[in-house]
């Protein structure tokens, strides 16, 4: 793995500001004409520095109006349980980030619903009946303060 320079770390975090930025206005910003630009673009996506591009959504605009945040308890802690439960919780669109957490939770769960009535059909049709789960306790966000939007780069 490569030792990331000034220009690197530029060239992220313009793309984490904006990702459709234009090759030649990364260049002029990081302050590289844009065939070198281009090069270093492409060497810290190879390197895996960048990951993919996508778009920010506006969750309001497509109706989700509850984010909630479960913890998710179980009662054996079976390395096959585990994996059943990982494998099903990616095909889950609802639930948006999953981690498995150190603490009295064993995963933390991010989800995204319609309304109230929703998530108590998600808790007790999906979330419930996941591999392994014992228990849950949800906390509902009352308003997003910061946005996961860009990782810090020093």
């Amino acid at each position: 793995m490569l030792e990331l320079d000034r220009i690197d770390r530029a060239i992220l975090a313009a793309l984490q500001k904006d990702g459709r930025l234009p090759i030649a206005k990364l260049a002029e910003r990081v302050g590289l004409s844009e065939t070198p630009c281009a090069r270093r673009l492409k060497r810290l996506e190879s390197d895996g520095y960048i990951e993919g591009y996508r778009a920010l959504l506006a969750r309001r605009r497509l109706e989700l109006g509850v984010v909630a945040f479960a913890q998710v308890r179980f009662s054996v802690h079976d390395r096959a349980l585990s994996d059943r439960f990982e494998r099903e919780v990616q095909g889950i669109e609802r639930i948006v980030s999953c981690h498995n957490v150190s603490g009295t939770a064993d995963y933390l769960l991010q989800i995204v619903v319609r309304d109230l009535d929703e998530y108590g059909v998600f808790m007790r049709d999906v979330l419930r009946t996941l591999p392994g789960v014992t228990a849950v306790e949800s906390m509902l966000s009352l308003r997003e303060i910061k946005r996961d939007t860009s990782l810090p780069i020093s």
